[in-house]
């Protein structure tokens, strides 16, 4: 007789391959698919919305689940069987209290609002994505009603990306970060500035290319299960475990941009690709939660491929790929210009010291806009006096500032923390990294990244979502999520390189 946890696997499987196919087609409709698909996609995307909703709530599940639960009872809590009845419970229990009509809406308003950002994003046209944007926040705060009463309006938000934190937990760690972050720009600025002018020259696009091909392929991404592709905002989108895509967005006269767009999705897909094969079709499979994915995104693209020992290895590649453009450029010079620190406007190519603080405006303005404190018309406002008070600088158009983000186009509000979140964790695993691979730089100066990928794998990658973030943050380095390595980290770093 199949038992009562197999039964219950065979459940989710189908649910699991139905949001697998959700994925799919959102993949296509940032990569593939023509203008006019826009009203016929967002039907497809809200019938598979529907059809998720009505499985997740089920009674033939519900029953499944609690006949599971009893099968279970007692084993150890973190086997596989024991970690996937409490997350389904907890998806199930979160699921029950809205209703399907809400799902099939927001999987609609989701795949007009993309198309529409999209537009306005070429046009500079804040207008035209509005009305878009202010459907959104509606089913975003229809959607916060559902789990009243809470401590915060943000809660059930930022509970989608990351179960396990509070709103109020959030603002507490970024009120100790932002200070101490501010305090080392100001340093930093203090001092003589880097020239970083040699990345702003015409890079060959198919070259840019093929040279973040070959790193990522010395990294650990599996080819064969996996591809790259263009798109207006690089992402990363798993179809399964053996199906996990990225994309990135190459700039003609900015090589930084493709290059660590290309790394920093690499980092997504490694942690995707390295999920226990056993977790595969249950919602076990893929990472624990977005700040855990970004610490993985992050510690590739900035704490190894904006380590001097990773261009001590690869400089020379590069320069072999632009010899008119780098062959003249010491590897000092060239290492001093990627790590260049200066405000910014545009977060996903903001330097490592001034990126959090990206995040913690886009996190202000959120809950205002949950709360009500802020209309999405007074947007573009707002946004450029905060982007003046955190970082110093005024977007000169909405392309540059407002509109720049893809995430509040799918609904994403509650996502932006995720990203500072995993800078953190990132540095936190980095030194616990360092204490079991002592050798880690020479490594890395070699070029040899399997012991490293290694690591991750048994301490991150293989747990999929059996643990949220800040239970296997505190397994796996010994504390609690906090900011204090990360700032260490950015002092020694900025230190050596603007001597202070």
């Amino acid at each position: 007789m199949t038992s009562k946890i197999e039964q219950l696997k065979t459940y989710l499987a189908e649910i699991v391959d139905l949001a697998y196919i959700s994925n799919l087609l959102g993949w296509d409709q940032e990569t593939n698919m023509p203008p006019a698909g826009v009203k016929e996609r967002g039907e497809q995307m809200a019938t598979l919305a529907r059809l998720i909703q009505l499985r997740m709530t089920s009674e033939e599940l519900l029953r499944a689940l609690e006949e599971a639960e009893a099968e279970v009872a007692g084993i150890d809590p973190d086997s596989n069987e024991a970690r996937l009845i409490k997350v389904t419970r907890r998806e199930v229990q979160k699921r029950l209290k809205v209703p399907s009509r809400y799902y099939e809406e927001l999987s609609r308003a989701s795949v007009e609002a993309y198309a529409a950002w999209k537009q306005a994003r070429e046009q500079d046209q804040f207008d035209h994505f509005r009305p878009f944007l202010e459907w959104i926040v509606a089913l975003r705060r229809e959607y916060a009603s559902y789990f009243a009463p809470y401590e915060h309006v943000y809660d059930p938000l930022l509970y989608e990306f990351e179960p396990g934190l509070k709103t109020k937990e959030v603002q507490q760690i970024f009120a100790e970060l932002r200070p101490q972050q501010v305090a080392l720009v100001r340093q930093i600025t203090s001092r003589p500035q880097v020239d970083d002018s040699p990345l702003y020259q015409y890079f060959d696009p198919q070259k840019q290319w093929d040279f973040g091909v070959e790193v990522i392929t010395k990294f650990g991404y599996d080819w064969t299960r996996g591809r790259q592709d263009k798109s207006a905002h690089p992402f990363t989108s798993s179809f399964g475990l053996n199906d996990v895509r990225i994309t990135t967005r190459i700039s003609e006269k900015n090589l930084t941009s493709g290059l660590f767009s290309t790394l920093h999705e690499c980092g997504h897909a490694l942690y995707d690709q390295g999920c226990d094969p056993a977790l595969a079709r249950t919602p076990l499979a893929g990472g624990s939660s977005l700040a855990l994915h970004e610490s993985q995104s992050r510690l590739w693209e900035n704490l190894v491929g904006r380590s001097k020992p990773f261009w001590e290895h690869f400089y020379p590649r590069l320069q072999e790929y632009f010899p008119e453009q780098l062959g003249n450029v010491p590897l000092e010079a060239f290492y001093r210009g990627i790590n260049k620190v200066q405000p910014s406007l545009i977060r996903v190519e903001a330097d490592e010291a001034t990126y959090n603080l990206h995040v913690m405006l886009r996190l202000e303005i959120e809950i205002q806009l949950m709360t009500g404190d802020l209309e999405v018309r007074h947007l573009p406002e707002v946004w450029n006096t905060h982007m003046q008070e955190y970082l110093g600088v005024t977007p000169s158009n909405n392309a540059e500032g407002v509109l720049q983000d893809v995430h509040w186009s799918h609904g994403y509000i509650g996502y932006f923390p995720t990203y500072a979140l995993g800078n953190l964790i990132s540095v936190q695993l980095w030194e616990a990294i360092h204490r079991d691979v002592p050798n880690l730089e020479e490594q890395i100066r070699r070029g040899e990244f399997a012991e490293l990928l290694g690591w991750l794998r048994e301490k991150i990658h293989r747990h999929g979502s059996k643990f949220e973030a800040p239970e296997l943050v505190e397994r796996v380095t010994g504390q609690a999520i906090t900011p204090q390595p990360y700032i260490r980290y950015l002092r020694q770093k900025y230190g050596e390189i603007y001597g202070f």
